[in-house]
């Protein structure tokens, strides 16, 4: 064998030594970018079967032709069915964005405190705490809010209480009343407002309380300027949970309300199962969920999301 060649094979080896590690590389790294989306699989495979399909399917039948019964019964069709729904129920979407609105306020004056005191203060208890705000998930939706109907009606607990005060006159009724409704939806979704604005408060860097006070901080300075903000994530969080369900329920109104309390989630309910009125009502579902869309895209936009993405 010539010298030059024996000079060579080492150099050549070591080539191919190059070569079989920047094939198996590329090959590591071909396998791993496939990782990610087979991860995703099982979830964009459920996202497209239970969310995409019906909501497609609910806005094929929101353009198909409906029959609105009135004074005159009329054929709507296409947009008209948004229209039409929307003229026929502002007042009950008005009731429906106020109702839930109204809880998502109430939730939050409450739940804040509570979670701040189980977060700062709750020591050794946090986890009994916790388990109490979550105990009535132990009994179903249904069972809580008619044990509020049991509480509620004219010879029940809380009316004798009321009108031993001189707060509810001698034939007055808490059912089917506003204050009702908002009510059992603050004590349903209650627990929804809490758990989140706990994790943001438990996630706040007791150093930085700490140091508040040598910066001349006071103890509501400090909360305003460091907690508060600190924990806007949780609020965000919080108020979507307590809100959107809220808007969409009819169980609260139904149970506890009268025709003067009803909302969106009633009527879809109700005539759902019509099929002259399903194009309507498909229709009236997507003007909901317009609606809950554009409130979130401003509600984030006042407080920021930085945090949550």
């Amino acid at each position: 064998m010539p010298p030059s060649s024996r000079a060579r094979s080492p150099r050549r080896a070591q080539a191919d030594g190059r070569e079989r590690t920047v094939a198996s590389s590329s090959e590591g790294r071909s396998t791993k970018s496939y990782v990610p989306w087979l991860l995703l699989l099982p979830g964009l495979a459920w996202l497209v079967i239970f969310f995409v399909i019906p909501l497609f399917s609910l806005g094929r039948a929101s353009l198909k032709p409906s029959v609105v019964s009135g004074t005159v019964v009329k054929h709507v069709k296409g947009l008209g069915n948004f229209t039409q729904v929307f003229s026929d129920n502002s007042t009950v979407i008005v009731r429906t964005f106020f109702f839930a609105g109204a809880a998502t306020v109430l939730a939050l004056l409450i739940g804040y405190p509570l979670a701040y005191y189980i977060a700062m203060r709750g020591g050794r208890y946090k986890n009994l705490l916790l388990a109490l705000v979550v105990l009535p998930f132990f009994t179903t939706y249904l069972i809580r809010t008619l044990s509020w109907k049991i509480l509620l009606f004219g010879e029940g607990p809380v009316a004798h209480i009321l009108r031993s005060l001189g707060l509810l006159s001698k034939n007055g009724e808490i059912l089917n009343t506003d204050a009702a409704v908002i009510g059992a939806l603050v004590y349903n979704f209650l627990p929804f407002m809490v758990l989140p604005i706990y994790v943001s408060l438990e996630k706040v860097d007791r150093r930085l309380l700490e140091a508040a006070p040598d910066l001349y901080a006071g103890g509501w300075r400090t909360f305003r300027k460091v907690t508060l903000p600190l924990s806007i994530p949780g609020v965000f969080a919080g108020s979507l949970l307590t809100f959107i369900p809220a808007c969409g329920d009819f169980v609260n109104a139904e149970l506890l309300g009268g025709s003067s309390q009803t909302m969106i989630g009633n009527i879809i309910e109700a005539n759902f199962g019509k099929e002259a009125l399903r194009p309507g009502i498909s229709a009236l579902s997507f003007v909901l969920m317009a609606a809950i869309l554009i409130g979130v895209l401003i509600y984030a936009r006042v407080l920021g999301t930085e945090d949550l993405v």
